[in-house]
C-alpha cells in the first residue's frame, strides 16, 4: 500500500482557516486536523479524507474561534434591532397621516417600479421556450430597393429542400406559407388563416401538444389546432378525429381530420398558430403550384443545424442560389446576397426585416427603457417626499434622541435605528407595491393593450428584485434623514437649541427636484391627451367616414353584390378594385434610366377614386371605360414630391418590361394608420374578373344602416361565406384606441406625480410651520392677520417655484419635442402650451396646500403656541 503521508492534504482549506481563525488556536487546530487527516487515509480513500479534510474546516468556522467576532456581536444583537422596529412600528400608530403618506407613496412608486420589471421580464423572455432557439435560424435575403440595402423574410420556393441536400450541418429544414381559407365545421364558418408547413415544424420550434402526435403533420390530410381554435370549434371537448371542410375558393376544397391540438402557447411569443397543415396540401389548394419556381417565394424558410457555429460556413456557401435566384427573376428584383436570423434573436430584428413571418419586438424594447425612466423618476419623487416627512416627524422625537445620545448612543448607533424603522416602513411599503402591482398596474395595462404579462410570483428572478428593490428604496429614502438627524449634538437638543423647520436649503432643493419632475409629467400628460384627440381629427386625404368596403368572395361576386347593393338609396357611389386602402397593395420597382424606386401599387376600377373621395390636384382621373388607361398611372403627391418632379404629368417608367405614363396626380392620403410613414403610391387599373373589393359611397350618416343592408345582401347571395367587410373608418383597427390608451397611462402616471409632489410640499409647509409655532403665535398676538400670516407662510416657497418651473417648463417641451419625435411618425405640432398647464396646476397646489397649514396657523391658539418648549 501507498505511503499515507506522500498523499498531502488539499491546501485551500487551511489557507481559509488562517484567514479567519484567532492566531491563538489556529497552532493546535492545524495539527489536529493533520493528524484526523492521516487517520482517515488509513480507513478511507484519498479522496474521502481529503473530503473529509474540508468538512471539517467548515466545522471549525465557529463564531468563538473566529477573530473580530466582538464587532460582529455588536452588530447582531437580536434585542437592539427588536426594541428598533417596535418604536418604529408604534410611531406608524402614533402618526397614521404619516405613515400613510410615506407608505403609500413609496408603494405607488415601488408598484411602478414592480409592473416595468414585470414587463421587461416578459419582453426579455420572448421566445425563449423554444428548445432549439440557438440552432433554428430564419433563412433571408438582401436586395437593394431605392439605393437603400433592406432585408426580407421571404425566400424561393426550391431554396429549403435544396439547403438540406447541399449542406451537412443542416439538421432539418421547415417551410412555411400561410394562406387565407373558410373553414367550416357544422355550423361554426369562419374565415381563417392556415399554415401550410413541412412536418418539422413541431421538431424544430417548441410547442407541445395537448392532444395527438407532432407525427401525425406527416399526413395530408392531417390539421392540428392551436388550444384557442380547438375551443372556437369543438368547445372543451377532445376534438381528435373530427373533421373540419377547408375551403380555398369557391370551388375548391378539402377536409381534414384533426390529429391534434397544442398547448396553450406561452405568453411571451411572436411565432404561433391557428391550424397547421402539411405543405403538400398548396398542390390542392392552388392547383398547378410549382415547388421549383425559383420566381415564387415561401413566407419563410427555417432550417436547424447541430452547430450554431457551423451558419458562417453556409453563408460562405450560398452563391450557388444567389446565382440561381437572379437567373430567374427580372433585374429590379435580383437580390444581392442571403442572410440567416438565429430564432432566439428574431423578434429583436422583425421590425427590420421586410416581409417576416415573425412579429417584432422592437417597440418593446423601447418601452422597456420609458417604463424604467419612468418608474424610477417615481421612485425618486417617493423619496424625496418621504425625506421630507421623514425630517417633520423626527423634529418631534428629538428629546428621544437626546435621551440615547446622553446614555451612551453613539451617531453609528441613531443612523442604524432610522435605517432599521425606515427598513421596517420600506418593506410595508413593498408588500403594499406588490398587490398594487398585482392588482392593479399590472392587470389595468394587459387590459389595456389586451394581452398578458403571465406575471407569477412563483418567478425566482421576482425574488432577486424585490429584496433589491427594497434594499435600494430603505437606502435611498432614508440615508440623509439618517445622516442629518444624527448630527445633533445631545447638549443642543436637551438644551432646546436645535431649531427645526428654519433652514434646511436640502430639503427644499429635493421639493425642486420634485416639482421639476411633477412638470415633466404632467406636460407629458395633456401633450399625449391633445394628440389624441389631434389624431382623431387629423384628415386621412380621403371620406373614410362615408365609405364601406367588403371583399368579394367569388369571381361573380362583385357583379351580384353591387346589383344588390345599388337598389339602396343611401348608396350613392361604387366601385371595384383588385386592391384597396388600408387592406391591401402591392409592391412594385418603376425603372427609370438611371434608378430603381419602389412603391405601393394599387390596381382599381373606373370611378375608385370618387367614391373613396381621393382627390386628383393635377393632370386627370382614369376614364369611365372598363380596360381603358392600361398603360397609364396616377402618382401620390408624396411620390412626385420624392422623385423631384416639378411637372409630374407625362413622366415615364417601366414596370417589368411594360412602361407606363403618369396621367394624373392625387392629393397625398394615408393608406394606413399614422404610425406608419407615407409611401409613394401609385394607381393603375384593372378589369372587373380581378376585383376582390367593393368599395360603397353613402350618404352623410347613413353608413351604419348601409353597413346592416350589406351584411343582408351578403347573407342572401352567399349563405355558406362568412361576411368579410365592414365601415372604412375602422380600417386601421386598434390605432385610435392605442393612442387613446397612451394618453389615459400618461393622465395616470400624472395624477401619481402629482400626488406625491403635493405630499412632499405638505411635508415641507408643515415642517417649516411646527418649526416656527411660536412666531406665528407672537405675530397674531400683534395683531397679524391672513394675509401677513399666509405671505410668511408661502413667502420662501414662491422663489423655490419660480426657479423650479423655470428648469421644468422649457425641460418638459425639450423632452416632449423629442419622446413625440422618436414615438411618432405623425403627431400634433408641440407647443408651450402644455408646459404652461402643467405650471398653473403646480402653483394651484401649492396654493391648496399652503392653505392647509395657513388654516391650521389662523385656527390656532396663540397662548398655547407661546407654551411649545
Amino acid at each position: 500500500m501507498k505511503n499515507s503521508h506522500t498523499i498531502a492534504p488539499p491546501a485551500w482549506p487551511l489557507r481559509i482557516l488562517r484567514f479567519f481563525l484567532k492566531k491563538d488556536f489556529l497552532e493546535e487546530i492545524e495539527g489536529d486536523m493533520e493528524e484526523l487527516y492521516q487517520d482517515n487515509l488509513v480507513t478511507h480513500s484519498p479522496q474521502q479524507a481529503k473530503w473529509l479534510y474540508t468538512m471539517e474546516m467548515f466545522k471549525l468556522l465557529r463564531p468563538i474561534l473566529i477573530k473580530n467576532m466582538e464587532g460582529t456581536h455588536r452588530l447582531n444583537r437580536y434585542g437592539m434591532f427588536k426594541n428598533y422596529f417596535k418604536i418604529s412600528f408604534r410611531g406608524l400608530m402614533k402618526h397614521p397621516m404619516n405613515a400613510f403618506i410615506n407608505v403609500f407613496g413609496l408603494a405607488a412608486a415601488i408598484g411602478a417600479c414592480i409592473f416595468a420589471y414585470a414587463f421587461a421580464d416578459w419582453t426579455y423572455s420572448t421566445d425563449q421556450f423554444h428548445e432549439n432557439k440557438n440552432e433554428v435560424f430564419l433563412v433571408t435575403f438582401y436586395a437593394d430597393r431605392d439605393g437603400t440595402t433592406q432585408q426580407y423574410g421571404r425566400t424561393p420556393r426550391p431554396m429549403g429542400e435544396m439547403l438540406s441536400h447541399d449542406f451537412a450541418a443542416i439538421k432539418k429544414v421547415c417551410r412555411i406559407e400561410d394562406r387565407n381559407v373558410i373553414l367550416k365545421h357544422k355550423d361554426n364558418v369562419y374565415h381563417e388563416q392556415v399554415r401550410f408547413t413541412d412536418p418539422a415544424f413541431l421538431e424544430m420550434l417548441s410547442f407541445p401538444l395537448k392532444w395527438g402526435t407532432i407525427s401525425s403533420l406527416n399526413d395530408v390530410n392531417s390539421i392540428i389546432l392551436s388550444e384557442n381554435m380547438s375551443i372556437k370549434y369543438f368547445g372543451n371537448e377532445n376534438p381528435i378525429g373530427q373533421t373540419v371542410l377547408m375551403k380555398f375558393d369557391e370551388t375548391n376544397g378539402k377536409a381534414f381530420k384533426v390529429t391534434g391540438v397544442a398547448k396553450e402557447f406561452p405568453k411571451s411569443k411572436t411565432i404561433s398558430f391557428h391550424f397547421l397543415v402539411n405543405i403538400e396540401n398548396l398542390k390542392t389548394a392552388e392547383p398547378g403550384f410549382d415547388f421549383d419556381d425559383w420566381q415564387k417565394l415561401f413566407n419563410a424558410t427555417l432550417i436547424q443545424v447541430d452547430d450554431a457555429r457551423s451558419i458562417s460556413t453556409i453563408e460562405h456557401g450560398m452563391e450557388k442560389y444567389k446565382a440561381l435566384q437572379n437567373e430567374a427573376v427580372q433585374e429590379e428584383w435580383a437580390i444581392d446576397t442571403f442572410g440567416f436570423e438565429p430564432l432566439a434573436t428574431l423578434h429583436k430584428r422583425a421590425d427590420n426585416i421586410r416581409e417576416n413571418f415573425s412579429r417584432g419586438s422592437e417597440e418593446n424594447y423601447s418601452s422597456i427603457f420609458y417604463m424604467t425612466i419612468i418608474s424610477t423618476f417615481l421612485l425618486a419623487l417617493a423619496c424625496l417626499n418621504y425625506i421630507n416627512i421623514a425630517i417633520v416627524t423626527a423634529a418631534k422625537r428629538l428629546k428621544e434622541i437626546g435621551v440615547r445620545k446622553s446614555i451612551g448612543a453613539t451617531r453609528s448607533n441613531v443612523i442604524v435605528q432610522f435605517l432599521a424603522e425606515n427598513l421596517l416602513i420600506t418593506f410595508f411599503a413593498l408588500a403594499l407595491g406588490l398587490v398594487l402591482g398585482m392588482t392593479i398596474f399590472i392587470p389595468g395595462f394587459e387590459v389595456l393593450f389586451d394581452f398578458s404579462m403571465d406575471f407569477s410570483l412563483s418567478n425566482p428572478k421576482l425574488w432577486i428584485f424585490l429584496p433589491a428593490i427594497l434594499l435600494f428604496t430603505s437606502l435611498a429614502s432614508g440615508i440623509y434623514p439618517s445622516l442629518y438627524i444624527s448630527k445633533f449634538q445631545v447638549v443642543g437638543i436637551l438644551k432646546g437649541s436645535v431649531k427645526f423647520g428654519k433652514k434646511n436649503p436640502i430639503t427644499k432643493i429635493f421639493l425642486g427636484v420634485q416639482l421639476i419632475l411633477a412638470c415633466i409629467f404632467i406636460t407629458s400628460a395633456i401633450m399625449f391627451t391633445r394628440n389624441s384627440s389631434y389624431m382623431a381629427k387629423r384628415s386621412w386625404g380621403y371620406d373614410q367616414a362615408n365609405t364601406l368596403y367588403a371583399v368579394i368572395p367569388t369571381h361573380t361576386g362583385y357583379e351580384e353584390l353591387s346589383a344588390a347593393m345599388a337598389q339602396d338609396p343611401d348608396v350613392i357611389g361604387m366601385s371595384g378594385s383588385m386592391h384597396h386602402l388600408g387592406r391591401d397593395h402591392k409592391p412594385t420597382i418603376l425603372r427609370f434610366p438611371d434608378r430603381e424606386f419602389e412603391v405601393n401599387r394599387l390596381a382599381i376600377g373606373p370611378g375608385y377614386f370618387e367614391t373613396m373621395g381621393l382627390q386628383v390636384k393635377a393632370g386627370r382621373d382614369f376614364y369611365d371605360q372598363e380596360g381603358s388607361d392600361k398603360q397609364q398611372v396616377i402618382v401620390n403627391a408624396y411620390m412626385a414630391e420624392n422623385l423631384g418632379w416639378v411637372d409630374p404629368i407625362g413622366q415615364q417608367f417601366r414596370i417589368d418590361s411594360i412602361q407606363y405614363e403618369v396621367i394624373g396626380v392625387v392629393e397625398n392620403f394615408h393608406s394606413y394608420s399614422f404610425s406608419r410613414p407615407m409611401k409613394p403610391t401609385i394607381f393603375t387599373t384593372t378589369t372587373s374578373d380581378n376585383y376582390h373589393y367593393l368599395s360603397l359611397k353613402v350618404h352623410e350618416g347613413s353608413a351604419l344602416e348601409v353597413y346592416r343592408s350589406l351584411q343582408k345582401s351578403w347573407l342572401k347571395l352567399f349563405p355558406e361565406i362568412p361576411f368579410n367587410g365592414g365601415m372604412q373608418e375602422d380600417v386601421w383597427g386598434f390605432y385610435f384606441e392605442e393612442i387613446r390608451i397612451h394618453g389615459l397611462v400618461w393622465r395616470v402616471i400624472a395624477f401619481i406625480a402629482v400626488t406625491l409632489a403635493s405630499l412632499g410640499l405638505y411635508g415641507l409647509i408643515t415642517l417649516n410651520v411646527a418649526g416656527r409655532t411660536k412666531e406665528f403665535s407672537i405675530r397674531k398676538i400683534l395683531g397679524a392677520g391672513l394675509k401677513s400670516i399666509a405671505a410668511n407662510v408661502t413667502r420662501q416657497y414662491v422663489a423655490l417655484f419660480i426657479i423650479s418651473l423655470g428648469i421644468g417648463m422649457p425641460v418638459s417641451y425639450l423632452l416632449i419635442s423629442m419622446l413625440f419625435n422618436s414615438s411618432y411618425e405623425y403627431h400634433i405640432p408641440v407647443d408651450f402650451y402644455g408646459a404652461i398647464a402643467a405650471g398653473i396646476i403646480l402653483v394651484s397646489v401649492l396654493i391648496l396646500t399652503a392653505s392647509t397649514q395657513i388654516t391650521k396657523v389662523l385656527n390656532s391658539n396663540a397662548v398655547n403656541g407661546l407654551k411649545v418648549e
